[in-house]
Order: structure tokens, then C-alpha cells, then sequence
């Protein structure tokens, strides 16, 4: 054994093992090992990013499984990497530039001069996150650290661009798409957030026309609107066909207030007669139902909010140039003004914000590119047959629902960060010029695919020598970009170096051994943007589902229940925990309040009690090492006590649990269990128990329990090294374990060690492990804790030596009246089958008989009641007054949720007490 130090310095023992298991190569996976392969790949944090609590959350949920898998002798792949987050980085940049005075917009520098800034920002802040994800202890391999704008990575993408291009399933086209004014891109349906906020419903009196266009007195049609704004681009008024109210003004026409302009009244199914007045403007360039009217009805389409979020020409004089909420309310007091505006009303309804930029979207007609889903029946199939699994199993109906109402997906974004569209046009002077520059292209290009229209020529391709052509001899590259998701949707594969050619593919070592992947953790916020779609691009292009199983996370929120934002100042810095109370404890910590599928509840308090775990594991294995006794070689049937043989059977309990937990990824009760058994049933039972044969002379038994002692630590810290990686490998290496198994690696590492298996039929028959030894055991157990409660309620202290007397229901040995001594913390335990205690003596009954304690001579009874019964009077005046404030109606009304939790629990806590009290005064009046 190795001198383990009194303290347990968390910053030293972590970073001492982190490097040396990086430099012995222990994270790197080895594509030729005989080994079964388990493979994991990492979501990808941005590249910019640093780290939060929800990515402690998931990257040491997949630590603990990857060094599981390890344990249990699998060749492990946890590969890691960096998206380049299009919106989010360029974003950054941009703000970071113009507050540098460098630029007002990115037009300013130009594309290539921008994307030198971003890169540059990328190498100086690309790194941080990977850091500290190796603070959290994360045992990813290094060595295959991808990035999703690598230029292997981005050959990918442009490969699965052109197949499905060439498939016929991405096509370009004008659509109503989801427009972030603040980023100025299209987004996809998955990228708007529907927030549900207070507004205004506008009721705008329409001038009813003559048949010659003459506005006729008195006569209108009030429309309600939302966003009168819009209005400036109305092109005509809808009903419902069959309102009776509306149905005699079908083909007539109203003046469109402010702009002076005739529009006709339409009937429509798609109204609503319920809605406001049963009347709707139809503005065909701002609103998708709008948009399907106006194809119906051939209405022109009229852009009046321009793709910056302010109001074009098309607007109108007084309006052009504002910002569209600045028109909202010009519009609104210009209509006031002329009498146009019937009335306000307050409305509650849906709002749709850009999950990038937080601002309102805008639905916006617009060129763009989209795909139609491939593999789509494939997808659902292979969760519903069970093929890849979900845990919960609960998110399966979300993924199926969504699965059946798609829509194609918008892939372009009008960004300059990302992959470019790989699409080169150019429009020839007649067919006979663009037939021969068709004849050009080899057909046996696969990295290449050509669509033709009129005179124009459309080239999809992913050879770089046929690009850099292209663009040479003058031919048009499409500005735009692909949507993040659309690189993130191949990372199983793209990771692994997909090539898209068969042959190379079947020969690429790491795909052939790792792909399909084992297990995926995401959050379910994600299911549609990154794991509905990963499914679909590994059965097109790898004909395989990309993952057997889907582990979905809570949020984590704050200890109230509050989404965890910086305005609220409730999102701790996981570094600043990692600082005070080190990794291993934020790791233990956050797992214990993270169940299955459930929202996490983050407190502080949670990463208290891993620090206090850890100095509590770092303690035990120190005792163990101050006992300096030789342990035997072997357990020793023959010498195993009773408590020797109870803690042997809560550990393969214990195991079992464990077991069963991690198979339903139930990691909470896998912390819980390991709490459980080490702090209670170890430390608190059986640690004091063995003291009766620690502190004896018999060095034999001494021996023998020693034996124990390492044995369950052997085991204990191999169970718990995939929560708590560093301090179980420097205490495992200074118990001396690593001589108890062989090498792995160059070296002997926790890492390697095996996991630990529930005890087989033989091992328990041949120690005696059986449920009369539980049952004995945990009475005299279930005696301590009466004896304890006694004492509590006498307030005797518990280093108080104090007399017990037990009239014992059986016959009990002398090692049983040690270790009850040592329970009890008692002076003496007299064992007298005759005992009569005088009337008044705090009693209570066990299986074991009954335990007396004197109070003669230790407390003055009088004086104790007197001094409980005024502290029974002060805490019951304190729950009245508890009482008092939760009954009160304007109170429940006006506190937030978290302030009536909080006066609830203090309210329980003083009921306790005085429950507590009551029973103390009961026995000194007995």
C-alpha cells in the first residue's frame, strides 16, 4: 500500500490522473482489438461554447457509460467534437466586430475577409470548451477530436448534398418560410419557438365600394387583426363561403385603408367565422394561411416588411423605413386618426421567436432550398419495432406524431458561416451551347449530379477539382449556406470518415468496428433538429440505424424550478464548482438529482454532499490503511462474524441493484444504491461492528476482517469509478489493489479493472451468506438505532457514555454484547435475563429483547421538563403563526411557487420537532 494523506485535495488528485491517463493512451479506441465494441459519439457543443450544467449533465452521463463499458471489457469509442454552430458563431462575430469599429455589416469586408475573422475566432476560442470538458474527467478519444467544417467533414456533407440532389429529394423553390429578421436567414419549422404572450386584437373598419369604386357612406367591413402592420400589404378581405352574415358581399370590393387601394372580398373555407368578426385581411407576403388563400384566389403578393425587419417602399409614404413594430404603432394612430379604428381588445395568443436570435420571426416568401425527408416509414418503423430504443419510452409517441406531420425541410440560410451550397448555375445563349457543355460532365461522376431548365444549368458536386473549374470559367455558386443540422445529421457516420463509396467504406477499420453506434444522449429539445434526423441519414446512407439506444435528459433547472438563464442569475459556473468542490463531487452530485427523464432540480447543496462523499470514501480507505494489519489472503469461512457475513450480502445486493438500474439507465438509483450501501450500511454499520475485532487482540480474526474490509473496497471503488474516476483511481492505487489484476495498456488502471458481478450460487453457499445471518444482523442493528432514539429523547448527547441494561429474548454471545456496546456508544451493556427498571426509565422492545436506560444520576427530570416544555411553547407559537400566513388567501394568490414550497417545509420541520418533544416529555413523565 501507498500512504494515502490525511486530506483529500481534490484539484491535485484530478489533475494528476487525467494526464496520465491521456498520455498512457487509455481513452484511445483500437479498431483491431479482439474486444466487443461500444461506441458513443458526443453532441456536439458549439465550437465557441463554454461549459454549463447542462453539458455537465450529459457528458458524465456518457462517461459513466463509456467507462462502464470499459470495466466490462469492451472496446470503447467515445468520440468527441465541435460543431460550428452557423447562426450562433456568426452572430458572435459579427457583434464582436462592429465592436471593434471594424465593420457595420458583414458586407462591409466582404465574405472571404469575414470568414478570416471567424476562423481566427474559432482557433482562439475553439479550444476552451474541449478543456473543460477534460476538467469534468470526460475520457473521450483526443485523437479523433472532429469538427464539422474539418475538410474531410465538410466532403461528407457536400456528398450527401449531391446524392439527394441527385435523387430528386432536394429541390429549390418559393416558399412561405420562418425569416429571422435578426439574422436575416430562413429557418427551419424545428428552429421557432412558440411563446404565448399578451397582445392587442385590432378591429379596422374596411370602406365597403360601389360597383364603380365609389366608398359608400357608413357602409364597411371591420376586419381583427393581430399585426396591423401587414395591413400595408393587404390584397383582399376573406369570409367564409357559408357566413350568412358576409355571403351577399362576395365580389365586391373595400378600400384598403391607408393605402387607398380597392381589394376584393373573397370567400375562403379556411376562415374562421369565429374568429373576431368573422372578417380576415389577406396579406399573401407575410402570413402562411395567407399565402394559401392568395394561391387559391390568384391574388398578387406584396412585400411591405423587408427581409431586416423594417417596412419597404411597397409600405407606402410614412411607413417605408420603419422598424416593423415602430409601424405597427404609426399604423395603429394613423387609423385612430381617421376613424378608422373600431375598437381594441387585449388577446392572449402565440408568438413564433427565432430560438437563435430571440426575436420575432417573420413569415416571409422566399427562394430557398429544401429536402424532402428520406427513409421517412424506415425511421418510425425501427423505434416502434424496437430496433433503437428510447429511454424514457415515453418521448416514442412524440417521435412517431412528429414522424407523420413533416414538412420538407428549408436547408438553406442566408449566412456566410457554414457549408456552402456545392450548386454552380449558369444560363447558356440557346440549348445547342448548353447540350455541349452538358457533354462535358463524365457520367461516371458520382460527386457530381446536373439538372437542366430552359437554357439554365444546375451543377451539384462535391469534387473539388470540378468546384475550383467552375468557378474559374465564371459559373455562379449559390451564396447561401446549409443548415447547421444539416452537417450535424450525419455525425455517426461523417465522424467515423464516411466516404460514401462502398467498397473504401467496408475497409475503413473504425466504421466496419464501431458503426452502429451503442447508446446517444441528447435532450429531448432536440429529437426533431439532431436524432429523428441522424435516423433517417444512417439507414439512407449506411443502411443501419446509427444508435441501438437514445437516453433522453431532463433540463436542469434551478432548486425552484426555474429554467436556468443569466438574467435570472441562477446558472452556476460548472468551473467555479469544479474549484471549490472538485470534479468528482460535481459529477456525484448532479447524477444523484437527475432521475429518468425528468427535469433536474440543480442546488448547490447536491455538490456539498458529493464533496462529502468523497472525503467520506477517502476517510474509509485511510482507516482502513491505519489498521496496518496484514489481511488475509483469502476470505476465511471459517472466521467470518456475523457482520462480516451481513455486509458480504448488502454489497451483492447492492451489485444486483446497480445492475438492474443501469440496464433501464436509471443513473439516479444507481447513485442513491452506492450511497445507500458505502455511507450507511458500510460506514455507519459495519465499520463500526468491526471494531469489535479490530480493537481486540486476536490477530487471526483481526485478519480475517481486514480481509473484508479490502474486499468490499475492492469492490466498492470499482463500482463507483465511473461516477467518480479520480479519486477512486488514486485510492484504488493506494490500497494497493492493482496487484490483484493484470495489465492493460502498458499499465493497471481502475479504468481496466473488472466490473463488479453479483456473487454466484457457490460463493454464498461456501460463506454462509443467507437470510438468517440478515435477519440477526440487522436486529441487532435495528436495537442500536432504539438504544440511539432513547437517548435523543432524554438529550443525552451522543459521546455521552451512558449505562444500557438489555433483558435479552435470547441467548446473546460476547462478541454480540461487544458489538452492541460499540453500537450504542454505551459505557456498559448489561446483558441481565431478570431486569426490572424502576418506573420512569425510557423502555423500548426489540426482537432482541428489551433495552432499559437509567436516568439516575444523568438527568434531572424536573429541570428537563421544564426546559422542554418552553421550547414546546416557543416552536408552537411559530407553526400557528406558519399556519396563519398559509391560510391566508391573498397570500397563496401573490407568492411564487418556490416561496410557498419553502413555508410548507419549514412548517413540516416545526411540526417534527414538536411531535419530537411531546415524545421526550411523555417519557420524563412516565
Amino acid at each position: 500500500m501507498n500512504d494515502i494523506p490525511k486530506a483529500y485535495d481534490p484539484g491535485a488528485v484530478e489533475e494528476k490522473w487525467y494526464k496520465t491517463w491521456e498520455e498512457r493512451g487509455y481513452f484511445v479506441a483500437d479498431p483491431s482489438s479482439p474486444k466487443p465494441a461500444y461506441s458513443i459519439v458526443i453532441p456536439p457543443p458549439n465550437v465557441t461554447g463554454v461549459l454549463h450544467m447542462g453539458h455537465v449533465l450529459n457528458n458524465t452521463i456518457q462517461d459513466i457509460l463509456a467507462r462502464k463499458a470499459r470495466m466490462q471489457g469492451y472496446e470503447v469509442l467515445w468520440l468527441p467534437g465541435t460543431d460550428h454552430a452557423g447562426i450562433a458563431t456568426q452572430a458572435v462575430v459579427e457583434k464582436n466586430l462592429r465592436k471593434q469599429g471594424l465593420m457595420k455589416h458583414r458586407e462591409d469586408l466582404g465574405r472571404d475577409k469575414f470568414l478570416e475573422h471567424v476562423w481566427a475566432w474559432k482557433e482562439k476560442h475553439g479550444h476552451i470548451i474541449v478543456q473543460q470538458l477534460k476538467r469534468l474527467g470526460c475520457s473521450c478519444d483526443w485523437s479523433r477530436l472532429r469538427f464539422t467544417m474539418d475538410s474531410d467533414y465538410s466532403r461528407c456533407v457536400q456528398k450527401v448534398f449531391v446524392a439527394l440532389f441527385r435523387d430528386g429529394l432536394i429541390y429549390r423553390g418559393l416558399r412561405m418560410v420562418h425569416w429571422d429578421p435578426a439574422a436575416q436567414t430562413a429557418l427551419s419549422d424545428e428552429e421557432v419557438e412558440w411563446i404565448e404572450e399578451k397582445g392587442h386584437l385590432w378591429y379596422i373598419r374596411y370602406p365597403l365600394l360601389d360597383p364603380e369604386g365609389r366608398t359608400l357612406p357608413d357602409q364597411c367591413i371591420i376586419v381583427a387583426t393581430t399585426r396591423p402592420e401587414t395591413m400595408l400589404g393587404d390584397e383582399a378581405v376573406a369570409v367564409h363561403p357559408q357566413d350568412h352574415r358576409y355571403r351577399h358581399l362576395l365580389g365586391r370590393r373595400v378600400l384598403l385603408p391607408l393605402r387607398n387601394k380597392p381589394i376584393p372580398i373573397v370567400g375562403d373555407a379556411a376562415v374562421e367565422p369565429e374568429f373576431g368578426t368573422g372578417c380576415v385581411k389577406v396579406t399573401p407576403a407575410h402570413d402562411p394561411a395567407d399565402y394559401e388563400i392568395a394561391l387559391r384566389h390568384q391574388l398578387p403578393f406584396t412585400v411591405v416588411i423587408g427581409p431586416d425587419g423594417r417596412m419597404t417602399p411597397e409600405a407606402g409614404h410614412g411607413f417605408a423605413g420603419l422598424d416593423r413594430m415602430e409601424a405597427r404603432k404609426a399604423v395603429v394612430a394613423h387609423l385612430e386618426k381617421l376613424g378608422l379604428l373600431e375598437k381594441t381588445e387585449d388577446y392572449i395568443h402565440r408568438v413564433g421567436y427565432s430560438q437563435r436570435s430571440h426575436v420575432p420571426i417573420e413569415p416571409r416568401l422566399s427562394e430557398q432550398w429544401f429536402l424532402r425527408y428520406p427513409e421517412v416509414e424506415r425511421a418510425q418503423r425501427v423505434v416502434e419495432n424496437g430496433q433503437i430504443r428510447f429511454h424514457p419510452e415515453k418521448w416514442v409517441k412524440t417521435y412517431t406524431h412528429w414522424l407523420s406531420n413533416l414538412k420538407d425541410w428549408c436547408i438553406s440560410r442566408q449566412l456566410w458561416w457554414g457549408h456552402r451550397i456545392p450548386v454552380w448555375t449558369r444560363t447558356f445563349e440557346d440549348l445547342a451551347e448548353l447540350e455541349a457543355a452538358r457533354a462535358t460532365f463524365p457520367l461516371s461522376d458520382l460527386d457530381t449530379a446536373i439538372r437542366c431548365q430552359d437554357r439554365t444549368m444546375v451543377v451539384a458536386t462535391a469534387n473539388p477539382v470540378l468546384q475550383q473549374q467552375l468557378t474559374r470559367d465564371g459559373w455562379h455558386q449559390d451564396p447561401d449556406v446549409l443548415d447547421t443540422w444539416f452537417s450535424s445529421w450525419l455525425w455517426p457516420f461523417a465522424t467515423m470518415g464516411w466516404t460514401g463509396q462502398a467498397e473504401r467504406d467496408h475497409q475503413n477499420p473504425t466504421l466496419r468496428r464501431f458503426y452502429p453506434t451503442t447508446d446517444l444522449v441528447t435532450g429531448p429539445d432536440i429529437i426533431f433538429f439532431w436524432v429523428a434526423r441522424m435516423i433517417m441519414a444512417g439507414l439512407r446512407f449506411m443502411d443501419e440505424v446509427p444508435f441501438r439506444n437514445v437516453y433522453f435528459t431532463g433540463i436542469i433547472r434551478d432548486k425552484h424550478g426555474r429554467k436556468m438563464s443569466k438574467s435570472l442569475g441562477n446558472s452556476p459556473d460548472p468551473l467555479d464548482l469544479i474549484r471549490r468542490y472538485g470534479a468528482d463531487a460535481l459529477r456525484f452530485g448532479t447524477m444523484r438529482s437527475a432521475p429518468l427523464g425528468q427535469d433536474v432540480l440543480f442546488d448547490e447543496k447536491d455538490v456539498e454532499l458529493g464533496r462529502n462523499f468523497c472525503n467520506k470514501l477517502w476517510n474509509a480507505c485511510r482507516f482502513r490503511q491505519l489498521q496496518q494489519g496484514q489481511a488475509a489472503i483469502a476470505l476465511d469461512p471459517d472466521r467470518l462474524t456475523v457482520d462480516d457475513r451481513w455486509i458480504l450480502l448488502k454489497l451483492n445486493t447492492a451489485i444486483q441493484e446497480i445492475h438492474a438500474a443501469f440496464t433501464e439507465y436509471r443513473f439516479n438509483e444507481v447513485t442513491q444504491t452506492l450511497y445507500r450501501f458505502f455511507w450507511t450500511e458500510y460506514c455507519d454499520w459495519y465499520l463500526e461492528a468491526a471494531k469489535a475485532v479490530l480493537q481486540a487482540r486476536d490477530v487471526y480474526q483481526k485478519a480475517s476482517t481486514l480481509g473484508v474490509i479490502d474486499f468490499v473496497l475492492d469492490h466498492t471503488l470499482r463500482l463507483f469509478h465511473p461516477f467518480l474516476p479520480h479519486i477512486t483511481e488514486e485510492l484504488w492505487h493506494g490500497m494497493g489493489f492493482t496487484k490483484r489484476y493484470p495489465e492493460d495498456r502498458g499499465g493497471c488502471s481502475l479504468m481496466f479493472a473488472p466490473w463488479p458481478e453479483p456473487f454466484a450460487a457457490d460463493f454464498l453457499q461456501r460463506y454462509q451468506l443467507h437470510e438468517g445471518v440478515l435477519r440477526f444482523a440487522e436486529a441487532r442493528y435495528a436495537l442500536a438505532t432504539e438504544g440511539r432514539n432513547l437517548r435523543r429523547l432524554a438529550n443525552l448527547p451522543a459521546n455521552r457514555k451512558v449505562k444500557f441494561i438489555l433483558r435479552p429474548a435470547q441467548p446473546l454471545n460476547d462478541y454480540d454484547r461487544q458489538v452492541l456496546t460499540l453500537l450504542l456508544q454505551a459505557e456498559t451493556l448489561e446483558l441481565d435475563p431478570e431486569a426490572a427498571p424502576r418506573r420512569g426509565t425510557p423502555t423500548c422492545r426489540t426482537l432482541l429483547g428489551d433495552l432499559y436506560l437509567p436516568l439516575e444520576g444523568v438527568v434531572d427530570v424536573a429541570a428537563e421538563t421544564v426546559r422542554l416544555s418552553q421550547e414546546l411553547t416557543k416552536i408552537e407559537v411559530e407553526i400557528e403563526r406558519l399556519q396563519q400566513r398559509l391560510s391566508d388567501s391573498e397570500f397563496q394568490a401573490k407568492a411564487p411557487p418556490h416561496v410557498l414550497q419553502e413555508h410548507e417545509r419549514r412548517l413540516h420541520e416545526w411540526r417534527q420537532k414538536a411531535a419530537h418533544l411531546r415524545s421526550a416529555l411523555e417519557l420524563l413523565q412516565t
